[in-house]
């Protein structure tokens, strides 16, 4: 019979010598491989206080961006939930009334926009789909929850800080990301 691989080894069944039945080279080798890592670097981080440099392909929780005058990019295009697999964002679009062109870019926007993070495999395909740079994954973790509805993120939840009132929690909220530029 013919073996499907060339990586089988026959088992060597010789009898042991007298070195092999002491045991003392496999008892050395041993000892050797443990002593060898003592002298390395400890893998472990304390967590809280150190954080380990995250992936540049690292994808994390979901933010709703703004511009540079603060107001929401979204348009309510639905673009994001069609291309989500695990259908996990729902959305509801409404219209821009007059005074409100502060608040946002289009006649357009999302009235209410939910990502339930229970669905969510954290694919990017909402951030790809998103014409309008919209929405993106950023390098924070999801945190952990008791209830299930903790987990359910609406527009609140999403929205990066102001970057008029508050460009030091924007800032922050952006990361380390690189801008990338659009064609509106």
């Amino acid at each position: 019979m013919q073996p499907l691989t060339t990586r089988v080894k026959q088992v060597d069944r010789r009898p042991m010598n007298l070195l092999e039945k002491i045991y003392l080279p496999a008892i050395l080798k041993g000892l050797s491989i443990t002593f060898s890592h003592i002298f390395k670097k400890n893998p472990t981080i304390s967590y809280p206080e150190k954080t380990r440099p995250f992936s540049p392909v690292f994808r994390g929780l979901h933010i709703l961006n703004r511009d540079e005058e603060g107001r929401e990019n979204c348009t309510a295009c639905g673009l994001c939930a069609v291309a989500c697999p695990a259908e996990a964002i729902t959305m509801e679009a409404a219209e821009r009334k007059p005074g409100e062109e502060n608040l946002y870019r289009e006649e357009k926007y999302a009235a209410r926009y939910e990502i339930n993070m229970l669905r969510c495999i954290f694919c990017g395909l909402c951030e790809e789909a998103c014409p309008k740079d919209a929405i993106y994954l950023s390098e924070t973790f999801a945190p952990a929850n008791y209830n299930r509805k903790g987990f359910i993120y609406g527009k609140t939840d999403l929205l990066i800080p102001d970057p008029v009132s508050e460009p030091e929690a924007f800032a922050a909220a952006r990361g380390s990301r690189v801008k990338r530029t659009t064609n509106n």
